[in-house]
């Protein structure tokens, strides 16, 4: 067996508004992660479990291995290969570190590196691409909890279904649904109220205000030949968000099934 000596490697920084403790609090609890990126559990010392829940019995889980409030968290997730049907022992730990680094205009910059070693097999590069594609945009969530909700709760919606078609012909037709055409546009999405913060040839991002504040996030991604997975993600913020969530996921799951994708040309 290829002993795992190939390195695979990610990083990119993000500016975002508050202060080192806000920026923390968002990025190394259990109620701040599930408020910007997925349901996490996480013990908060070093040498504590975390469990990123992806889906219906899809989670990852590793362990806390730099702690450092409000500055550094770093953790290990040993079987990330599972998530692509592949051996985990072809691969090394991925381990993911996220430094806050304060500025002097009242934000911070997180800087964030995932790296692992592989025996160079085409999996393990495309997994790492497809992190680097499906991870990075959902940091504008982070921007934007932490500029309108910062150490506030949220309550999750996830709905996704597969549909014919390219990613970018779904996009497009979740965009054509609401009307949106630019950023900072306002629009009806199912009778919520939202302010377009992001569109992008394959995700469409909008900040809810009515009727209830949050943050609603599509995506279309290739899961097969002329076959996109279709997934709306919504982190939302009132007393009234569990009502709406109990209320609406069912309706948005037949939404997505019944969005109208024209036929590649």
């Amino acid at each position: 067996m290829n002993i795992p000596n190939q390195p695979l490697r990610l990083e990119f920084s993000i500016e975002v508004p508050g202060t080192p403790e806000q920026v923390w609090d968002a990025i190394a609890t259990a109620k701040g992660i599930s408020a910007w990126m997925m349901p996490t559990d996480l013990e908060e010392r070093e040498g504590g479990a975390v469990a990123f829940h992806m889906g219906p019995e899809m989670s990852s889980e590793g362990t806390v291995t730099g702690w450092e409030p409000p500055r550094r968290l770093v953790y290990e997730e040993p079987n990330w290969a599972v998530l692509a049907d592949q051996d985990p022992s072809t691969v090394t730990p991925l381990i993911s570190e996220f430094l806050v680094e304060a500025t002097s205009g009242g934000t911070c910059v997180v800087h964030v590196v995932s790296s692992a070693f592989g025996t160079g097999a085409d999996w393990e590069n495309e997994f790492i691409r497809d992190m680097a594609k499906g991870w990075i945009p959902v940091f504008d969530h982070l921007r934007l909890y932490l500029t309108y909700f910062p150490g506030q709760k949220a309550s999750s919606l996830e709905a996704a279904t597969e549909l014919p078609g390219t990613p970018d012909g779904v996009a497009a037709a979740i965009c054509s649904a609401f009307g949106v055409s630019e950023v900072g546009q306002t629009v009806d999405a199912k009778g919520a109220t939202g302010q377009v913060e992001r569109v992008s040839d394959e995700s469409l991002l909008l900040r809810l205000t009515e009727p209830l504040p949050g943050i609603l996030a599509f995506y279309a991604y290739g899961v097969g030949e002329n076959v996109t997975m279709a997934r709306v993600a919504g982190y939302l913020f009132s007393e009234d968000a569990p009502a709406y969530v109990e209320r609406e996921t069912s309706a948005w799951q037949s939404w997505l099934e019944q969005l109208a994708v024209e036929a590649p040309r």
